[in-house]
């Protein structure tokens, strides 16, 4: 019993420093798409996740199937038009904003589950959708109820990783997880570098800072952060996951006010723990409550 408290208690800590790899990227992202285009940022950061993940796994290419890769192209996909949406968007809305929007995935995959599958979402899920409209209402409406571009697109992100989520349930079944996410990274990227191409965005050589924000983006936010959860999972109940990572909105807001000196507004404030609310309600439906009550 010791040695299991002791393995959640592990899995929760590595958990939690992956909520901080991704809070953290929020903040990393939008100081580095100031110095270089968005889009080349994107296939910087998941040209290095994929040469990471292809120096460590490179055997376990070897006997990767044909749906392997379908599957895998198909959830990045998903993957290149969320992170593009989000990249782009960052450009004009706040970290804090945006990660709380991005955050509101978890509540539309149920709905996205439902189109697919004919599967209803429960009770929890469409309160956790009602109340996540209402937070995205409150932080992105301006005073002259006008919508934030960057809010749009970072909704739009959201959905995308929605359909993201709900395509590696559904098709991440009975295949390799490294090679599925090998093939998904290398799609976002050659994806990345056609639409570079084709828009012919500004691929120039670019500064140390904005460097180091590729390095990390792809190491630490992208690499390590995927693949320390896959494990940590392993170790910890689907409660307690769902909880620790969605920190990473608050986490990502709470940086973007000590480093980025961001101005948290009360409507805003208000709005990121309406849609934080929505978001457990979705992953949780509350059971840790309830089972200190029963």
């Amino acid at each position: 019993m010791e040695k299991k408290k002791k393995q959640i208690l592990i899995g929760d800590l590595s958990l939690f420093l992956v909520a901080i790899m991704w809070g953290g990227g929020f903040v990393v992202t939008k100081n580095t798409v100031e110095l270089m285009d968005p889009i080349y940022l994107n296939f910087l950061r998941f040209f290095i996740a994929s040469v990471s993940m292809g120096v460590i796994f490179m055997r376990r290419l070897k006997d990767i199937s044909r749906e392997e890769i379908k599957y895998g192209m198909l959830m990045g996909s998903f993957l290149f038009i969320a992170f593009t949406a989000v990249n782009i968007g960052i450009q004009y809305t706040t970290v804090s904003k945006q990660a709380f929007i991005v955050a509101s995935n978890v509540v539309m995959v149920p709905f996205i589950v439902w189109l697919a599958t004919k599967s209803k979402p429960n009770t929890y899920e469409i309160m956790a959708a009602i109340i996540c409209f209402i937070g995205l209402a409150i932080i992105s409406f301006e005073r002259n109820t006008s919508v934030n571009i960057g809010d749009l697109l970072s909704l739009l992100g959201a959905v995308f990783f929605a359909f993201h989520i709900t395509a590696v349930g559904h098709y991440a079944k009975g295949y390799d997880p490294i090679r599925l996410t090998m093939v998904q990274f290398v799609t976002v990227a050659v994806l990345s570098l056609i639409t570079c191409i084709i828009i012919k965005s500004d691929m120039s050589p670019i500064s140390l800072e904005a460097k180091k924000g590729a390095l990390y983006m792809g190491i630490f936010s992208t690499f390590l952060a995927f693949g320390i959860q896959n494990v940590a999972q392993k170790y910890t109940t689907s409660t307690h996951a769902a909880i620790i990572l969605s920190l990473e909105s608050v986490i990502g807001a709470i940086l973007s006010i000590i480093i980025l000196n961001e101005e948290m507004t009360i409507q805003i404030i208000i709005g990121c723990i309406v849609i934080l609310i929505a978001v457990i309600t979705a992953e949780t439906r509350w059971k840790f409550i309830r089972r200190k009550i029963n």
